[in-house]
């Protein structure tokens, strides 16, 4: 039996499993990463990539391979919902910030774009980077069990190829496994919530339908056929490659029909009824059942076990948030990994994880869960009735084309029912704007400030201790980026102002105490970073010499108003509750 010994195990290559091995490898930690099939994803399922998820990915040096493959904004602008593809549309919405009224607040909020970039292109980009980075992945390895002692984990992993079994011993193991989690269920984790709200079979096609799309280019287009069809009627038509690669997203009745029984004829013409005309070509690809769950785990972690991504919370697809918080739960680990692995921090530190991913994970699925409910409107504010026959539906659909107060009343409904889906397509403070309130934090009790906006829809940046630092332009010579860039690796970030030239000897100090780096920038002063427009000063939330103390993450650590003789004092109090003090004796004599 060959045996291995790693620093962290992880379970898993899905979008999860690769985010952590990346981060891992970039801040000098080695770690094994298994994975039971031949390689990442074989259909496209999940697509939708956020700001967020594109920000971690530019701090993991892969944003730019990202941009290269991934459909750009201008290219995700519509929603459409259609009858067919051949036929009037029904209506329209501007989607996933690209509306003149939200492309503004999306690019004032971060460097990075929205993205649409199936796991089949995405998946492959992070595993090309993780091997690269030096980490060692073995596909066709499944993890069978585990075991915790005194020193670590102990787990079994199975060479599919060869039947050899391999022992790994780690510090950590990191459950990225999906959502049949191997890794959670042996852990005595649990996930609790909806089961099967609803049988889907995506058909994943290649088609040109450049004729009825390139004018109107969007990601989503939602069918709504007249007639007594199922929920989702004649499906859902999703863009991944404009406009020759698609997956037609049907909902199924398991107990009449078996899907994987459905041959490729069968699926093309599902595509075509979708399409409304039946002499476009069409080529089959692949086709893979799903069930819609929205559950969400308790909690994410035991002693030294972490679990991720679809292992902890299963997401309807509303929303597309199931890829980009998997991606946001391996970062946030990642870097409480490698301090507690490079003695920087308490292993304390680690419980932190589900104590700030869980509830995050839990908003996002009830909010997905939420606009699964509320997106059913829009048929109903067409009239749509259970068992309508197609000439009823028809009749009622006609009414959004007639004068007077019928169809007054049809449009007017129709209008509402699909300004109600900015919940779902254009959420931008559910995409950016969460704040963790507990966890590796030093909170400063500021009382929650009065929304001006609504806090779902729109993103309001922040300082407050556990919110994403506010992205602003700085500049420094010729140079210009953001605030978000300031942060290096495993590192913390200081920002600063006049009068704060102080806090460079406190964070020195720091530093030497803790072990931690921590990098300090003058934001407006000669020494440091130009704040070009502004935006800073606006955002930032603190005096000119004050101060904001951010994590590797790019969350808020910590803030202070101003600095005085006591600064110093304070950012060693507020790093020794972050790492954990037990930890760092150095820091029991500070005030």
């Amino acid at each position: 039996m060959q045996e291995i010994d790693v620093p962290v195990l992880i379970v898993g290559a899905g979008p999860a499993g690769l985010t952590t091995a990346l981060a891992l490898r970039q801040y000098g930690i080695e770690c094994l990463l298994v994975e039971k099939y031949a390689g990442t994803a074989h259909t496209p399922r999940a697509h939708i990539v956020n700001q967020r998820t594109v920000e971690i990915m530019r701090h993991l040096g892969v944003d730019g391979r990202l941009l290269e493959v991934a459909t750009p904004p201008d290219l995700m602008r519509n929603n459409l919902w259609i009858t067919t593809l051949a036929a009037p549309e029904v209506g329209r919405l501007e989607a996933w910030g690209t509306g003149h009224e939200r492309a503004g607040d999306y690019a004032a909020a971060s460097p990075s774009p929205m993205l649409n970039c199936p796991q089949t292109v995405f998946e492959p980009l992070l595993m090309d980077a993780v091997r690269e980075a030096g980490c060692d992945v073995r596909v066709r390895h499944e993890f069978e069990s585990h075991e915790e002692d005194d020193r670590g984990v102990v787990s079994t992993v199975k060479d599919l190829v060869t039947g050899e079994t391999l022992l790994v011993r780690s510090r950590y193991l990191v459950g990225a496994d999906g959502a049949r989690a191997t890794v959670l269920s042996q852990a005595g984790l649990t996930v609790a919530g909806e089961t099967a709200i609803a049988h889907a079979l995506n058909i994943w096609f290649r088609a040109d339908l450049t004729k009825y799309l390139a004018h109107r280019p969007g990601v989503l287009a939602w069918n709504l056929a007249p007639g007594p069809l199922p929920t989702g009627r004649l499906g859902t038509l999703i863009c991944h490659r404009p406009y020759t690669e698609f997956v037609l997203a049907i909902n199924y009745d398991p107990e009449r029909e078996d899907p994987t029984a459905f041959d490729d004829a069968t699926l093309a013409a599902r595509v075509r009824a979708l399409i409304g005309e039946d002499d476009v070509e069409v080529e089959i690809l692949g086709s893979a059942p799903w069930i819609v769950n929205a559950q969400v785990a308790p909690t994410y972690g035991t002693g030294r076990v972490f679990c991720m991504g679809d292992a902890v919370h299963r997401h309807p697809p509303a929303n597309g948030l199931g890829l980009n918080m998997s991606v946001a739960d391996a970062f946030n680990l990642a870097w409480k990994l490698a301090l507690v692995l490079k003695n920087q921090a308490e292993p304390g530190l680690l419980d932190t994880y589900s104590r700030e991913r869980q509830p995050i994970g839990a908003a996002g699925v009830a909010r997905a869960l939420q606009s699964r409910r509320e997106f059913a409107a829009v048929s109903d504010a067409l009239g749509y009735e259970p068992g309508q026959s197609v000439a009823e539906g028809q009749c009622r659909l006609d009414e959004l084309t007639a004068s007077g107060p019928i169809g007054d009343r049809r449009r007017e409904l129709l209008r509402r029912a699909i300004a109600q889906t900015n919940y779902q397509f254009n959420a931008h403070g559910v995409e950016l704007g969460y704040r963790y309130e507990t966890g590796a934090i030093v909170d400063d009790q500021t009382p929650q400030p009065v929304p001006d906006v609504d806090s779902e829809l729109y993103y309001r940046p922040t300082t407050r201790p556990g919110a994403r630092v506010p992205h602003a332009r700085v500049g420094r010579g010729a140079t210009e980026c953001s605030t978000l860039d300031l942060v290096k690796g495993a590192r913390f970030c200081l920002l600063t102002g006049f009068g704060g030239e102080g806090w460079r000897d406190a964070a020195a100090a720091a530093s030497a105490a803790t072990g931690v780096e921590i990098d300090v920038h003058l934001i407006g002063h000669p020494d440091g970073f130009r704040d070009l427009y502004g935006e800073w000063a606006q955002r930032r939330e603190v005096g000119e010499s004050g101060c904001v103390l951010i994590r590797p993450d790019r969350h808020v650590a910590w803030r202070l108003g101003e600095y005085t003789t006591e600064a110093p004092h304070a950012l060693m109090r507020a790093l020794g509750q972050i790492l954990a003090p037990a930890s760092i004796p150095q820091l029991a004599g500070s005030r």
